[in-house]
């Protein structure tokens, strides 16, 4: 894909991307019927777990394609209802409707909330933010959001009353009703979850959910299922898309804005990776922050129609993209059949047993538990297992959203930890060449009296930077050189606090009488900072060399006679 000329918006709309141009017709409608099949049962479910009509369900899922289209940069992502982020405004908002506030009111609010703030994002171009979640962490995130989901569909399954928000919550209320159990609701909801695991494993193609949800509904009429105590939805009003009436409550927007950052970060992370899993048929880089903007469309006209917060969502794109979707037409038409769905089929969904909902996210459960992540984290790193654990139980015992600040906390502060460890390495001559190489085993290095090279593998920043000047200096004081040069090719960045660290450095070796020199600073960042923080002014631009030979051979051309200590140890691997 091209660069915009400069001056140019950002904003270049996915209904721009051939679909304006008619191409690809025919793969569209094929992509848009079988999307229509899968959203339909995914989005009540989603809605019901978030304590809304299953309608609403289908009115997000319609503005939230007709948001992303308008403004998002992929042609194949979908948006809607997302059973990873509703578990996690949830409580929130049933605890704030507990108060005397408004469900209809809170909820748009905060789809309105997050829209901003994402749109916000991609006007900074704030890309960048979706990777600071880490694999282990992200993984521990979506195992406590599964545990979630299944606690809090265990009381449809089972056909039992159901309890508080939290997961203990709901477990003691499981265990309070144990014995009023109906086994015919089980079978059903767990009829539902085979059927969905058997039609997945045949083709991603097959509409699982639908065929399911379509043969428990008829199976209650013909077998006189509500008789003997299965629980359907009943007739459904039309969802009828309309401007909620906002007043504004301070308090709630206070109370709703850390909730609204912690979703846009979700949405970022998980909008981030659905578009760089699917890209478009033309094989173009995902575009980040045009995709933030649709992202932030999505939730602002879901926010104006009176839903919810909407997410981008892996498997619906993973269908379209495997029915051969090529531009947004094919959610739009899938968002057009919702929505007739939605207006007119009120009594068509009176029959669906609460049960199948149960079932249809019970499947979505087990998709979002990456039990391969994690068995392959607990083998080849333990430690990192480790921040699967606690983000998992952070988001299981705690409130959610408090469970997600911790994992996100759990993941910097383990970037930061990985960063300090990095210490300074001596390099040594490959014997025979002009080459200076990290220690490798059976490695033979030349002999370097007075020499003592150093190289620092991690960028340079305030987490480091103290650690970096006492090995430094320990090295110094050790090995005694004459020549000290610092092998730089792997220090990326250099902050303020690690600048001071180096230059301190600097002065210790211009006091000891050590030539010191910078050597393969490759990094235009780091070179920049050199400049800016005045170190490339007190250490000299003819110490800054493109080899480590280079600076070894200058620095030793440079030496007063008899400065080179012959007692200097020799530098070795």
């Amino acid at each position: 894909m091209p660069m915009e000329p400069p001056g140019r918006a950002i904003v270049k709309p996915a209904l721009a991307g051939g679909m304006l141009r008619g191409e690809g017709i025919g793969r569209d409608l094929v992509a848009g019927l079988t999307l229509a099949a899968i959203t339909i049962p995914e989005q009540m479910a989603t809605a019901r777990l978030g304590g809304f009509e299953p309608q609403l369900g289908f009115l997000a899922f319609v503005a939230a394609t007709i948001g992303f289209a308008l403004l998002g940069a992929s042609r194949l992502l979908t948006v809607g209802a997302d059973s990873t982020i509703t578990p996690i405004f949830a409580g929130t908002l049933a605890t704030l409707a507990a108060g005397g506030a408004s469900l209809g009111t809170t909820a748009p609010l905060l789809a309105l909330m997050v829209g901003a703030l994402l749109v916000l994002g991609g006007l900074l171009r704030l890309g960048w933010v979706a990777d600071l979640l880490s694999t282990p962490v992200v993984t521990g995130f979506l195992a406590g959001i599964s545990v979630h989901i299944v606690v809090s569909q265990l009381p449809g399954l089972l056909g039992i009353p159901g309890g508080a928000h939290d997961v203990v919550g709901q477990l003691r209320a499981l265990g309070q009703h144990i014995g009023a159990i109906n086994p015919i609701s089980t079978v059903i909801g767990l009829g539902v979850f085979a059927a969905m695991l058997v039609c997945e494993r045949m083709s991603a193609r097959l509409p699982g959910a639908l065929i399911a949800l379509a043969l428990a509904t008829i199976a209650v009429p013909v077998f006189g299922l509500e008789a003997r105590g299965v629980a359907v939805l009943g007739a459904l009003p039309a969802a009828i898309p309309q401007l909620p009436s906002f007043a504004l409550d301070w308090s709630v927007i206070r109370q709703l804005l850390p909730l609204a950052l912690v979703l846009c970060l979700i949405v970022m992370m998980q909008g981030a990776a659905v578009s760089r899993s699917f890209r478009d048929p033309d094989g173009a880089d995902a575009n980040i922050d045009r995709d933030f903007l649709g992202l932030g469309a999505a939730n602002l006209v879901a926010g104006l129609a009176g839903s919810f917060p909407v997410n981008a969502s892996p498997p619906r794109t993973a269908v379209v993209a495997e029915t051969g979707g090529s531009t947004q037409r094919s959610a739009l038409l899938a968002a057009a059949i919702v929505l007739a769905l939605a207006l007119a089929g009120g009594s068509l969904l009176a029959k669906v047993p609460q049960a199948a909902l149960a079932g249809v996210l019970l499947f979505v459960a087990q998709r979002i538990f990456r039990l391969g992540t994690i068995m392959a984290v607990a083998c080849q790193a333990p430690a990192e297992f480790g921040l699967i654990l606690l983000t998992a139980l952070g988001i299981v015992f705690l409130p959610i959203e408090a469970g997600v600040a911790i994992g996100i906390g759990i993941s910097l502060l383990h970037g930061v930890w990985m960063t300090t460890r990095s210490q300074p390495i001596e390099f040594g001559k490959i014997e025979g060449t002009t080459i200076w190489w990290p220690p490798e085993a059976g490695q033979k290095v030349e002999p370097t009296p007075g020499v003592l090279v150093v190289g620092f593998q991690a960028p340079l920043l305030f987490a480091n930077a103290n650690s970096f000047r006492q090995a430094m200096l320990a090295l110094i004081e050790t090995r005694r050189p004459a020549i000290l040069v610092l092998e730089a090719s792997a220090i990326a960045a250099i902050d303020y606090t690690a600048a001071q660290a180096l230059s301190g450095l600097v002065r210790a070796c211009r006091e000891q009488g050590i030539g010191f020199a910078i050597a393969r600073l490759e990094s235009v960042r780091a070179r920049a900072a050199l400049l800016q923080f005045g170190i490339t002014a007190e250490l000299g631009s003819d110490h800054l060399f493109h080899s480590v030979e280079e600076a070894v051979v200058a620095l030793r051309q440079a030496l007063p006679t008899g400065a080179r200590r012959p007692d200097a140890p020799i530098v070795r691997a």
